[in-house]
């Protein structure tokens, strides 16, 4: 029987040029890197497959240790439980298994774990101890999407012929496979596959993986703490920038890069470029004129936040002068969604949360600057 193959795309994907930016907004890449570093056997578990609301989406990851500990969620806390009984399996066995949940309608109650979430989801469970396929596959995905390169991964989670599990998309895998990473990665968009070779069925989730947000925040004050805080913590890489030596301290700032350079050499401090947002907070009016003067000049990012009111950033429109213009379709300010936050905290959040929704595709909050300089 000739072999038959298909890759779904699911409905909500677009190819690049859309107006989508492609970026990752997820860390469960990151897993093993967050893991107990103390050689414990551990399970990895992958969302492949999903029908109706669930918590978590296809490519999805937790990690299951062998006392029952466990780094990252699939659920709101309803299938953890259950999964680390089925982990426990894997361990014993050392083979892969998917599991499967529904948890639409009533039936849930009886055949369910009662959930009541109106969704299913099939879960595939793999050994991934140090040099396992699954730890090596990831952590070169991980590499790459640091270095700013975009990749994807295979995980087969029905097959007679190909051991279940993540698998980098490369040989020794199939040519259809491979190819099917190759056509995730050209379309910005992971993929279900399906092939069928004499009666048996292979399945698997072809997950493309972007770069994380690149955040730049200009202005190293106390306030820009848990900015910066937040934003590693949903795993992006920051990059903080002050010309003020008291304030450029890397132990204020774990996880971000920090570097000390003059207000106007921001292009050469920086790869303006690889920046998918930034935040202008030095607090310094004359500083945040030359921030905002070099990121008109760089063209980049598309999303430039001001902190302060108004009519300070009416203020900075008018020193900028026809500069301003090349801002125009770019800055938000005052930066940070309206949740009336009062604390530095809340002001990070709401910061953050903007930030997030603009690289989401959601609301963008309103742009701050006109195109015209009269209406400033």
């Amino acid at each position: 029987m000739t072999e038959r193959s298909r890759i779904i795309p699911p409905a909500d994907s677009q190819l690049p040029g859309l107006g989508r930016l492609v970026v990752r907004l997820d860390t469960s890449l990151e897993l093993l890197e967050r893991a107990p570093a103390d050689g414990r056997p551990r399970v990895l578990a992958t969302v492949v497959t999903t029908t109706g609301s669930t918590y978590r989406k296809a490519g999805a990851r937790m990690l299951i240790m062998a006392d029952g500990e466990f780094v990252g969620l699939l659920s709101g806390g309803c299938l953890e439980e259950d999964l680390k009984s089925h982990a426990q399996q894997v361990f014993a066995s050392g083979v892969p298994r998917a599991v499967e949940y529904d948890m639409r309608g009533p039936d849930d109650l009886i055949y369910g774990i009662g959930g009541g979430c109106e969704g299913a989801m099939r879960v595939l469970l793999e050994p991934a101890d140090p040099g396992s396929r699954a730890a090596t596959a990831l952590a070169a995905a991980g590499n790459a999407t640091r270095a700013g390169q975009r990749t994807s991964l295979v995980i087969v989670h029905q097959s007679r012929d190909l051991q279940l599990g993540t698998h980098s998309a490369a040989p020794p895998l199939p040519a259809n496979l491979v190819a099917a990473g190759q056509q995730a990665l050209a379309h910005c968009a992971s993929r279900r596959f399906e092939s069928e070779d004499g009666g048996q069925r292979t399945q698997a989730l072809i997950q493309f993986l972007a770069p994380p947000p690149c955040l730049l925040v200009c202005g190293a004050g106390p306030d820009a703490e848990p900015v910066v805080g937040a934003a590693c913590a949903l795993g992006w890489r920051v990059t903080v920038v002050d010309h003020r030596p008291a304030y450029a301290v890397a132990s204020r700032f774990p996880g971000a890069e920090v570097r000390l350079a003059d207000v106007g050499s921001l292009r050469a401090a920086v790869d303006i470029e690889r920046c998918h947002a930034a935040v202008v907070m030095s607090h310094h009016l004359h500083s945040d004129a030359s921030y905002l003067r070099e990121l008109a000049e760089a063209g980049a990012p598309a999303y430039v936040g001001l902190l302060g009111p108004t009519a300070r950033r009416s203020r900075l429109a008018k020193e900028l002068g026809a500069t301003a213009d090349k801002l125009a379709a770019r800055i938000r300010g005052p930066v940070g969604l309206d949740i009336g936050a009062a604390t530095p905290e809340g002001i990070a959040l709401a910061i953050i949360g903007e930030i997030h929704a603009w690289l989401a595709g959601r609301a963008a909050g309103e742009v701050a600057f006109a195109s015209s300089r009269s209406a400033w």
